[in-house]
């Protein structure tokens, strides 16, 4: 079975709008465990556009299942994950100017800061996954400093025309194999969404999916008719 990651990012960016208290990412995390989450992903950015650090620290007190923190390999996100200790760390790249996480890592060019990184956190027993493109070049690189796991950035595929997504599919695949042949857990994440994810799922040895915008985009609809009927319910 497929372990899903539920990423609850964008519950704290709807937070982040108003400056508020809600909606809680907290709570939100203990419905995605009801809903059957296996774990709960969270990206902590230099720039605190969505996530912030009081969220990181209650989800390690109250997650019952995995946390996993998507950080970039800076040092004070190094000083937060070796405190707080989350069960697994994801390095990824960031840009300020980005929406979203725009590619991979670019392992091969930053090896020894991405080694020096990835020791360091597991030097406190959190294991490690690097997300990257399924370039070969990438991935050997990855291996050879030893992750426990490889995220595949699945952006490419996800977005395609149709016509093109056969193509972008094969790239995971191979990818994919090269990553189970070195040793490596799979996982992979980015763009997913209810129409395109079955083919990602069925990789061979294909261990978690990280799936966020998706989840929360279709929790408007399945959970708002509820929402409004409860209001209408105060106001009168």
């Amino acid at each position: 079975m497929v372990e899903l990651g539920v990423n609850i990012d964008h519950v704290a960016t709807l937070r982040q709008a108003r400056r508020t208290y809600e909606p809680d990412p907290v709570r939100v995390a203990v419905l995605a465990e009801n809903g059957g989450a296996d774990s709960i992903t969270v990206h902590l950015r230099e720039d605190r556009r969505h996530i912030q650090d009081r969220d990181v620290r209650l989800l390690r007190e109250t997650v019952a299942v995995r946390l996993n923190l998507e950080m970039a390999c800076e040092d004070e996100m190094l000083r937060i994950a070796r405190s707080i200790r989350p069960d697994q760390v994801t390095l990824v790249p960031e840009k300020r100017e980005e929406v979203t996480t725009e590619g991979g890592l670019d392992v091969v060019g930053r090896r020894d800061e991405i080694r020096r990184y990835v020791q360091a956190l597991y030097e406190v027993g959190i294991e490690v996954s690097l997300f990257i493109d399924a370039e070969p070049a990438q991935i050997d690189a990855s291996a050879e400093i030893g992750v426990t796991a490889v995220e595949l950035h699945t952006g490419a595929y996800a977005d395609a025309a149709w016509a093109d997504r056969p193509a972008r599919f094969d790239l995971l695949e191979r990818g994919a194999a090269r990553i189970v042949a070195a040793g490596m857990r799979l996982h992979a994440g980015h763009g997913l969404n209810y129409h395109n994810v079955i083919p990602v799922a069925r990789l061979p040895q294909m261990h978690e999916l990280n799936i966020g915008h998706a989840i929360v985009s279709r929790a408007m609809y399945t959970g708002f008719e509820a929402a409004v009927r409860q209001m209408k319910a105060l106001l009168g």
